[in-house]
């Protein structure tokens, strides 16, 4: 099997007593078709390897001095780690290749050499590449590229940063026609939509799939906490110490939080229960490149027993020591779980083994959910849709940047991108348009003049600013506004939301990368902090929540119409579900079960329809207005993934009427126009168009000043220009990823046809976990947590009782 390989790889392999995979073998072989390939294996298959492996085989057979292969992650310690394992195998066989990093975080004269003396293999990141392609010398850069290998493809291909992308393929396939891609991912649903996204022109055939074979199946298990699973909660931050004791027995332990605030929770937390004071750290996005590096090294020195990390560890990072993997909370989907569960062992003939602590009781269904998905082979579905105009406008200003365009040649270009094939030639003028005057709203402004049109037809940069403008400000990662956080000597801990910070005063303590700090004084840009021992609350951080996929929530929808599948859950569970259906009803699959009773002087309206956080809270600010116009005096709603609950001063006798399907054609529209979310969806694609800077050189503009330019040019273009390219975009993006509009109207079509109204003469169990956080909405003290814990119990009293 190894005869195809050269002797320095075949002596390699043997040093180690290993044998090629038949999966590495056959891309090896798709690389020597010259065919396009998308490998698709379990995590421990030796993806990486699998990948490269044609790669290192064409430097040892035919050596090149220029650019070879360019490697694309979607994160930056992604690149770092796999450069880390690639030199490995590289200077064990003694072989002259070079292997550099790319991203946001490489020095500015490392970046300089790299385009004029460029290594053999260079790892880069989506935005990184499309900057190093705004360059006049990208064309001999690019020139001599053979392959382009695309990592954890699944983790941002449908999304606008895979748009990027594709078009970046599109451009780099335009210079050199010969130019191989490669995809590589553990958890792919759709084998041929992800051919199609990764195919010049979208011709599937011209993507050899290669499958992985099957790995050890993994050990995962749930754990119940000693005493009963909470009813509301999402944290799981109630087994802290049992966290820590899974710890203290094992070599190294990746903890993995939904969010950046559960992180520092749990961290502080698992440190408050660490009496062995054991070494364990904390890795987030808001942590400054410093404190990532720092974490990251001690992990791949096993100097860490356990390391708490958000989505910034989910992909690919290879450290062969972690014998175990615990998800704090809900998994959200069987894809993201495979993902964590495969940074345990990394071994694909060894079980990978893992733990899950659902924070509440829905929480225990969607992990046994996701559990039984993850066995089953199951996979989330990815939603690929058209390509993003304002990722097209940036993409096209970057092209500019480096040489005049001609139209007709571009748009040839742009089309042969799998996301814009689509594309119309009215839709092409307009981007064009916009970048050549910002609209027919913002014709008057110099600033927005960014291309010209020559007389020829061809297409140029108006003036050289706009080259600086652009690199300064490209990327399609829109950060909240932030303050930097940082210590009185200038030593930078990461950053913190405008938002969060603005709850602030001097003398506020609050936790941040694993620390108290307390803030000495806030400046225009930094919160300038100290250590403290004083009690100290936890960031919130903004941005769309994690909402359980749509497969996960069919299978919980199942559960509760699936009473033989009880005996697989804890006694407690059971219970709630056999009170829930003794006293009310549980739905059917496809049902909306919508339950209304009165509590403590208010009325309320519950509706189960495990369409996630998001499209219940569009549901929830639409059935207000509606209710509001009939009469019922709504006072407020309350939502978690599973569940929606609306109080008021007037019972709903009739909530079919309230979920008529006429809600999207109006109240939505009037809503989302009306609220935050258009002119915060502007803000986004204002910023990635290139409309508006974040960055002048030698400065930076705050979040403030940022937001208060894109709400000025958003209330123009509605007034005078509302067909604007932008709004369009804006409007797109409002819609599907601020609102979840495609499950919102799911959730609608399935009340008209389905609804099943229970009305009770006080609150059911299933309602409990929603209505709990109605108390929890504000920030409590220890002295409001204690009155909050007695008036669920009494809740809870209430609910369970059979009479």
């Amino acid at each position: 099997m190894t005869s195809s390989l050269p002797l320095p790889l075949e002596h390699w392999f043997a040093s180690r007593g290993w044998t090629p995979r038949r999966h590495q073998i056959d891309m090896l072989a798709a690389a020597r078709a010259g065919d396009h390939a998308l490998l698709v294996a379990p995590t421990g298959a030796g993806k990486t390897l699998a990948g490269f492996l044609p790669t290192i085989t064409d430097l040892i057979d035919a050596p090149v001095d220029g650019l070879h292969t360019l490697y694309v992650s979607p994160l930056k310690a992604l690149a770092v780690d796999v450069r880390r394992n690639l030199l490995t195998p590289i200077e064990e066989m003694g072989l002259p290749i070079q292997v550099e990093t790319r991203t946001g975080d490489t020095p500015s004269d490392r970046k300089a050499r790299q385009r004029a003396r460029p290594p053999q293999i260079l790892l880069t990141t989506p935005e990184s590449l499309s900057l190093l392609l705004s360059y006049p010398d990208s064309f001999l850069l690019f020139s001599g590229l053979k392959t382009v290998i695309i990592d954890e493809v699944h983790a941002f291909a449908s999304q606008k940063r895979g748009d990027l992308l594709n078009l970046s393929l599109s451009r780099l396939q335009a210079i050199n026609p010969g130019l191989r891609r490669v995809a590589l991912s553990a958890t792919v649903a759709d084998v041929d939509a992800y051919r199609a996204w990764l195919a010049p022109d979208g011709d599937i055939n011209a993507v050899a799939p290669v499958m992985g074979e099957a790995g050890a199946d993994p050990n995962v298990a749930i754990l119940i906490p000693e005493g009963r699973i909470p009813w509301s909660g999402h944290s799981g931050k109630y087994a802290a110490k049992q966290v820590m004791a899974e710890i203290e027995r094992r070599a190294t332990t990746l903890i993995f939080c939904n969010t950046r605030g559960l992180a520092e929770l749990i961290f502080q937390e698992l440190w408050s229960a660490n009496e062995a004071n054991l070494p364990i750290a904390i890795h987030h996005g808001s942590l400054s490149i410093d404190a990532r590096r720092k974490v990251e090294s001690a992990m791949a020195a096993g100097k860490l027993r356990g390391l708490v990390a958000t989505a910034s560890l989910d992909l690919g990072v290879d450290w062969g020591n972690v014998d175990c993997v615990i998800q704090m909370g809900a998994p959200k989907g069987s894809s993201r779980l495979l993902q964590r569960i495969g940074r345990a062992n990394h071994r694909l003939d060894m079980s990978s083994e893992a733990i899950l602590i659902p924070g509440n009781r829905f929480e225990y269904l969607e992990a046994r959910a996701a559990l039984d998905a993850v066995e089953e082979g199951e996979r989330d579905a990815d939603d690929f849709r058209a390509g993003s105009l304002d990722v097209l406008a940036q993409h096209v200003m970057g092209l500019a940047c480096a040489a005049p365009f001609r139209q007709e040649d571009l748009l040839r270009e742009i089309r042969s991108s799998t996301p814009y094939s689509a594309l119309t030639d009215d839709a092409f003028v307009n981007v064009l348009h916009f970048i050549e005057g910002g609209g027919y709203a913002l014709r008057a402004y110099d600033r927005f003049k960014r291309l010209t049109q020559e007389d020829d037809g061809t297409w140029r940069v108006s003036h050289p600013r706009f080259v600086q403008q652009h690199r300064l400000n490209a990327g399609i990662i829109v950060d909240q506004p932030a303050l930097n956080v940082r210590f009185a000597n200038g030593r930078k801990l990461g950053t913190v939301e405008e938002s969060f910070a603005a709850t602030l005063r001097q003398g506020d303590s609050f936790f941040f990368s694993g620390m108290a700090l307390e803030v000495v004084r806030i400046e225009l840009t930094d919160l300038v902090v100290r250590a403290t021992a004083k009690q100290a609350r936890i960031p919130s951080w903004g941005g769309t929540r994690m909402a359980m996929s749509t497969r996960l929530a069919d299978r919980v929808r199942h559960f509760l119409a699936e009473p033989e599948e009880w005996h697989r859950f804890p006694e407690d569970v059971r219970e709630w579900l056999e009170m829930q259906k003794y006293r009310s009803a549980l739905p059917q699959p496809g049902q909306l079960l919508v339950e209304t009773f009165p509590h403590e002087g208010r009325h309320y309206l519950v509706c189960y329809s495990f369409e996630g956080w998001n499209a219940h809270q569009s549901l929830g600010m639409l059935l207000t207005r509606r209710m509001d116009a009939q009469g019922l005096m709504p006072l407020g709603f309350v939502s978690n993934d599973y569940a929606l609950a609306i109080y008021g001063m007037k019972p709903v006798t009739d909530p079919q009427s309230l979920f008529s399907a006429d809600i999207l054609d109006h109240e939505f529209i009037d809503w989302v126009e009306q609220s935050s979310l258009l002119k915060r969806a502007f803000r986004d694609v204002a910023v990635i168009s290139g409309l508006i800077e974040r960055q002048h050189p030698g400065k930076r503009k705050t979040g403030r000043q940022v937001t208060f330019s894109t709400d000025l040019i958003y209330d123009v273009l509605r007034k005078y220009e509302p067909g604007h390219m932008l709004l369009k975009a804006a409007w797109a993006d409002a819609r599907a990823r601020m609102t979840d509009v495609g499950r919102l109207g799911d959730l609608i079509d399935r009340a008209s046809a389905t609804m099943l109204h229970v009305a009770l003469d006080r609150v059911s169990p299933l309602a409990v976990p929603v209505l709990i956080i109605i108390g929890r909405e504000q920030v409590a003290q220890a002295a409001a947590e204690d009155a909050l814990l007695i008036e669920a119990e009494a809740l809870i009293a209430q609910a369970m009782r059979p009479d």
